[in-house]
């Protein structure tokens, strides 16, 4: 078998980056942080990782692991940057009360970003301990006293945006990391149910594809249970009406660049791949989903599809479609009179 330059090449890559760089797990220990504390970071943005050679998992360069060894306070500001609060602590950051703190959050003043379920498979919401604080010196007055009319309509119609502001910002940071278009139409994929990706994606095949680019459970070690695995679904599809538009639009927007960029894989070819898309498609026809599966849309585009998607907007005069994910901002839960808001993608 013989190694041609292109194969010598790939390896040297390989090697070089092997050598300039570390995993996950390595730059974690070298940087003095927990795994979760490492991962939350660069999520957030405060490490820069760089993409696996052929698609490979994410490292870290030792030039961004020199840098971040040199910031002032290191490693103590580090992870006082990721630090995550629960319900009780964070109430105490800002001198309020539990009840409070939830009622705050109830009504979208807090903006989770991450959780876990205990053994009761009760979701535990986590808040970055310096956006709370943040909160507290820029609205000192949600502290204390009566709280505000449209918090208060919020609150009596049963409304609870922690979940809907912790997809908005898992959304945004996903999108951060996704270099591929396909990636990125699977972000915004993940937060539809099976029947509205049905509706927006009538390709199983493309659907297929979608599900093997779907970002990791936001859960790390997940418990095998039926009802944890049902709770952690019911928590990553949208279901407010105006939130599901939104997370459509995006999608129709993504896929239109994704297939202007590259066709999904067909199940026309060969191997494990193509065989995972084939099951998918069946298991659709028994759901009574849409099973058509034929050539890919000519050039990016489904046949008789709108030069406008959702929100009536037109393409740029470079041919690019503006997309909603590169939009800096999202359905906000609070009046524009109030700074707080979801994190935006982007």
């Amino acid at each position: 078998m013989s190694v041609t330059e292109a194969d010598r090449g790939a390896v040297t890559a390989a090697l070089a980056t092997s050598v300039a760089s570390l995993t996950f797990g390595h730059a974690a220990q070298q940087l003095g942080l927990r795994r979760g504390e490492f991962d939350l970071a660069v999520q957030l943005g405060h490490i820069r990782s760089t993409p696996g050679v052929g698609g490979g998992r994410r490292r870290v360069t030792r030039d961004e692991i020199g840098r971040l060894q040199l910031l002032k306070g290191f490693p103590d500001a580090l992870r006082e940057r990721v630090r995550t609060v629960g319900t009780a602590d964070a109430a105490g950051l800002i001198g309020v009360g539990p009840a409070r703190f939830t009622r705050l959050a109830r009504a979208g003043c807090f903006t989770p970003v991450r959780f876990w379920l205990n053994r009761y498979r009760a979701v535990v919401w986590m808040y970055l301990a310096e956006e709370v604080r943040e909160f507290a010196a820029r609205e000192p007055e949600l502290l204390t006293g009566r709280t505000p009319e449209v918090l208060r309509e919020r609150l009596a119609a049963g409304e609870d945006w922690r979940a809907r502001n912790w997809r908005g910002r898992r959304l945004g940071l996903l999108l951060r990391l996704a270099e591929d278009p396909w990636a990125r139409a699977a972000v915004a994929a993940g937060a539809l149910d099976p029947v509205q990706l049905a509706e927006v994606v009538d390709d199983p095949c493309e659907r297929a594809y979608l599900s093997r680019l779907r970002p990791p459970e936001p859960v790390r070690e997940l418990p095998d249970s039926p009802v944890a695995r049902e709770v952690v679904e019911r928590l990553l599809s949208a279901d407010d009406p105006d939130e599901i538009l939104w997370h459509r639009g995006s999608l129709i927007l993504a896929l239109d660049e994704a297939r202007a960029d590259r066709p999904a894989p067909r199940p026309e070819g060969s191997g494990r791949g193509a065989a995972a898309m084939t099951r998918s498609a069946e298991e659709g026809r028994a759901r009574g989903l849409p099973a058509r599966c034929g050539p890919g849309p000519r050039n990016g585009r489904r046949p008789g599809a709108s030069h406008r998607g959702l929100t009536g907007r037109p393409e740029a005069r470079d041919g690019r479609r503006p997309s909603l994910l590169d939009d800096h901002h999202f359905p906000s839960p609070l009046p524009a009179s109030t700074p707080e808001s979801v994190t935006t993608p982007g």
